[in-house]
């Protein structure tokens, strides 16, 4: 008997004894709507969190925890954090306390291990005067104020704790897309009769469903998702466009794609188990099968845009199970710029030469696309459009593209036959 209280005393003086807990760094993203804090710690924790008033505050207690240096010096002003205050708590605790500018919604969570950080301490703080976006139906009325320019929303994938797909090099995917959709934002700012609209301009996170509701709340006529994923197998290469498939994915490939995607809101520190009401919702609206026929239309101009300045994939536009594909009434399209995992892709997607000719090359394709389908109460749908015949092309053919009839394209141009010259150019009138 003695011998067994003798261990559990030991036992419970080597419980009261564990080593406390590494506190060893701090990092923060802030976002137009929010600031993220992470700390970085060495095993799983326990924290407990409550707000002050008067002046505004966040106290944070990380039991059993310890700072092993000084946090670091970062720069506050573009967030609702004013300074970050710390001190040790009944010997054994760190308390932290965030002394902020305002009121604010507060959020925490911890995070495993993933292949970049190790154990994390999340914060999250939303303004405590912006309410979370309800989900309400588009409105697609026609601009009262004459013609509008044509929306495109352009998704910069991962960013902030998730850096997406990592090259042999380091090179992470959150920052090549990031300024691959810096590239397009400017073309598409310099097309006449288009504006874009970047869901996200900076290295922070945005969960997914919160991607596709920004596109819609922006009234996006169209939703491009930037990304430069990895592959098991570092000989992949070239460039792939996909859009929604709500059968699963067509090939072996898309589906691991789309399933690491997918999984990006883990990695962020979002549950995805909410996400299955809008999933339902897209493949039930009526609406999706119009959208899903635009999306694949752009899609294929896109990947033809891509096919003149890099090797294809696949040579065909491919379907998968993308979250950032699902709003129902936007067209939508995800394109694999690259494979970073191959070491030549990864060298050239550093680049600001290659990064520009890929935005160009989607350039081209959205605005073949939508010289083709304008809008009805948009700038491009009021301007004659215009076709310089090519080498091969029949009136039946273009007629097709432009979505009119072949009478209405003959009386447009005064033809009287279906013969056509390379170089002529043919008025292209709107409607069927």
């Amino acid at each position: 008997m003695r011998i067994i209280t003798a261990l559990v005393l030991l036992a419970l003086s080597a419980v009261a004894a564990a080593d406390p807990v590494r506190v060893n760094s701090l990092r923060m993203w802030p976002a137009p709507d929010n600031t993220r804090l992470v700390f970085d710690v060495g095993g799983p924790v326990e924290h407990t969190l409550f707000t002050l008033s008067q002046p505004e505050r966040i106290v944070i207690d990380i039991k059993n925890a310890q700072l092993v240096k000084a946090l670091p010096q970062l720069d506050y002003s573009k967030s609702f954090i004013q300074r970050v205050r710390h001190a040790q708590r009944d010997k054994n605790d760190l308390r932290v306390v965030l002394d902020l500018r305002g009121k604010v919604r507060p959020k925490s969570f911890v995070l495993k291990p993933n292949r970049e950080y190790g154990h994390r301490l999340v914060i999250d703080l939303y303004d405590a005067d912006v309410q979370p976006t309800p989900r309400v139906a588009r409105s697609v009325d026609v601009a009262p104020d004459g013609p509008r320019d044509v929306v495109v929303a352009i998704d910069a994938g991962h960013g902030g704790e998730d850096p997406g797909a990592i090259g042999r090099r380091g090179t992470r995917e959150k920052d090549v897309v990031l300024a691959v959709a810096k590239r397009l934002q400017r073309l598409v700012e310099s097309e006449p009769g288009m504006r874009a609209v970047m869901i996200r301009d900076g290295d922070y996170y945005v969960d997914l469903k919160k991607r596709v509701a920004l596109a819609r709340d922006k009234r996006a006529d169209l939703f491009v998702s930037i990304h430069a994923d990895a592959f098991h197998d570092r000989r992949a290469r070239g460039s792939s466009v996909y859009t929604l498939s709500t059968s699963g994915a067509t090939s072996e490939a898309a589906s691991w794609l789309a399933d690491k995607e997918n999984a990006a809101d883990l990695i962020g520190g979002v549950s995805l188990d909410d996400k299955d009401d809008l999933v339902a919702a897209v493949l039930l609206d009526l609406s999706q099968s119009a959208s899903l026929e635009a999306s694949h239309e752009v899609a294929t101009h896109v990947l033809s845009g891509l096919k003149s300045v890099s090797r294809l994939h696949k040579p065909r536009v491919e379907r998968a199970g993308f979250r950032v594909l699902k709003a129902p009434d936007v067209p939508s399209i995800l394109v694999e710029t690259a494979f970073i995992s191959n070491p030549s892709e990864e060298s050239k997607l550093v680049t600001a030469r290659y990064q520009q000719t890929l935005a160009q090359a989607m350039m081209n394709g959205v605005r073949t696309y939508f010289r083709a389908n304008p809008p009805p109460d948009s700038l491009l749908a009021m301007r004659e459009r215009r076709h310089v015949i090519s080498h091969g092309e029949t009136l039946s053919g273009i007629a097709r593209s432009y979505r009119v009839s072949m009478d209405r394209l003959r009386e447009a141009n005064g033809l009287t036959g279906d013969m056509l010259r390379v170089g002529e150019v043919l008025r292209i009138p709107h409607g069927s």
